[in-house]
């Protein structure tokens, strides 16, 4: 019997992957990589050509049954009425509409607390961003789409004039495949364009709890309300064919194309996480994101409450700073991964004092664009390389552990915590996990948890099934240690 294929791709801020895996079981079968251009901007044209080349490394996509697209979230595309790409996309780490951010919250809390909102602040900026949470499960930071909408309608009003329609990464990338693009006479198909509910609830214009954009709330960012958004599938929707020229032109019927995701909730659906599961994710950013059977408004404004790519919820907290805080601590003391973990072995936790803030590129959660990174605790016995060392790891977790509480004070009952990404690689991350987290720690084996998810996504639409196919998960163990709460205490006090 001829086994069913799938792909799972994943357009992520640094590469395109292209996974093609068997429906049945989630077998890898065939695989393929590309690059991005570095920057927190980026022409879409470069996401088509690494996808493009990412496909044909992974033996093309002829025999592909159906294909989902993860991608970055928040990233904004910008089209004009023929389908051409207005400016390059703003992608989530770009920080230059934090003032934008700041002023939407402000035109939100201007007005007097009304009836039925005793439970606001009296403050008008607290208000503001608490008006945002009940809105659209999220208050504004940089990071959002409606934060960079509204920068290129207040600084570059010429090409706010041409946006016809504005998506996503991942929406415009299932748009190409789906055989759609720049047209040269007439209007392109922007009606094509389709999300998802994770996607769409990361843009801060999307009501996730009701499945309705919020027209009004664009507008305000915008000035406009005339422009086509994606239309937003179930977690089981069908959001096109492909073009058989890109994918399934050996089957029959072609390849169906599904609703794909926001990258955070891919992964939690390549990680087959159930309510109660948390992930640590140590990639380019750090994110705690957990499995909510309800919608989570967090009214202190600190974790967004997105949805998920299976009906349920995933509220979530996301650094800036990631695994790259592991990169500028090697960078700092010349050395390598495994010297790193040596250096920080030979101190004890707390660095004997010394405690990095470890806002490098300033920082999402807590929400502090402008911040620096700053050790703290320095004295002439206690700088050392190895204490040094040790303060870079225990920083980077103390920063994931700020996240999980967050999380954990919306109510979530905390089960399992699953650590993934390039960052959990390191022996210094996983020696000091368990302590710093305050519990044992599941370490999947490394793998592409994003494809994996829009695969099995794939895998679920192609089968009409009401759940998604039972995948096993490769677990590389689970990680336990003696509970150090101190090195949390020692970080919270500085960080304040």
């Amino acid at each position: 019997m001829t086994r069913m294929l799938v792909a799972g791709v994943d357009t992520s801020t640094q590469s395109t992957k292209v996974r093609v895996t068997d429906a049945a079981t989630g077998e890898l079968v065939r695989f393929g990589q590309a690059k991005h251009p570095d920057g927190t901007s980026c022409d879409p044209a470069a996401w088509w050509d690494a996808f493009q080349e990412a496909a044909a490394q992974a033996g093309g996509l002829d025999d592909v049954a159906a294909l989902g697209v993860g991608g970055q979230q928040h990233g904004m595309v910008l089209l004009d009425r023929q389908g051409n790409v207005v400016r390059d996309a703003l992608l989530w780490n770009d920080t230059r509409s934090a003032g934008d951010a700041e002023r939407l919250i402000g035109q939100l809390g201007a007005a007097p607390k009304r009836d039925g909102e005793d439970d606001l602040a009296d403050d008008p900026v607290m208000r503001g961003r608490q008006r945002w949470v009940k809105a659209v499960g999220s208050s504004l930071v940089a990071s959002l789409t409606i934060t960079k909408i509204a920068w290129v309608a207040a600084n570059e009003p010429e090409n706010a004039a041409k946006v016809a329609a504005v998506c996503l990464p991942h929406d415009w990338l299932s748009w190409r495949i789906a055989g759609h693009g720049p047209v040269a006479d007439g209007d392109a198909d922007l009606d094509a364009l389709f999300t998802d509910r994770s996607d769409a609830s990361g843009t801060g214009y999307f009501d996730a709890a009701s499945d309705e954009y919020r027209m009004d709330l664009f507008e305000l960012a915008f000035g406009r309300r005339d422009v086509t958004l994606p239309r937003v599938l179930g977690p089981t929707g069908i959001g096109a064919v492909a073009d058989p020229a890109i994918a399934g032109k050996d089957v029959p019927g072609g390849c169906i194309i599904t609703p794909g995701g926001g990258d955070n909730a891919m992964a939690s659906l390549g990680l087959s996480m159930g309510v109660g599961d948390v992930s640590i994710s140590l990639g380019t950013s750090g994110v705690a994101a957990a499995i909510s059977p309800v919608p989570a408004y967090d009214m202190t404004a600190s974790v967004t409450g997105f949805a998920d790519c299976t009906g349920h919820w995933l509220p979530l907290a996301c650094t800036i700073n990631g695994s790259r805080i592991s990169d500028a601590g090697r960078a700092a003391l010349g050395v390598d991964y495994d010297e790193l973990a040596e250096l920080a072995s030979q101190s004890v936790p707390g660095a004997e004092g010394v405690t990095l803030i470890p806002y490098f590129d300033g920082e999402r959660t807590p929400n502090r664009p402008d911040a620096t990174a700053t050790l703290h605790g320095l004295t002439l016995k206690n700088t050392t390389k190895a204490n040094i060392a040790r303060a870079f790891v225990e920083g980077l977790l103390c920063s994931q552990r700020d996240c999980l509480e967050l999380v954990k004070g919306l109510g979530v009952e905390v089960r399992r915590i699953l650590l993934i990404g390039g960052g959990a690689k390191s022996a210094a991350v996983r020696a000091y996990a368990p302590g710093i987290l305050g519990m044992d720690v599941v370490l999947p084996a490394t793998d592409e948890y994003v494809a994996i998810g829009a695969a099995r996504q794939a895998a679920w639409v192609l089968s009409g099934e009401a759940e998604p196919p039972a995948w096993e998960l490769t677990v590389d163990g689970t990680l336990s240690g003696e509970l150090t709460p101190q090195v949390y205490e020692q970080y919270a006090a500085y960080r304040g």
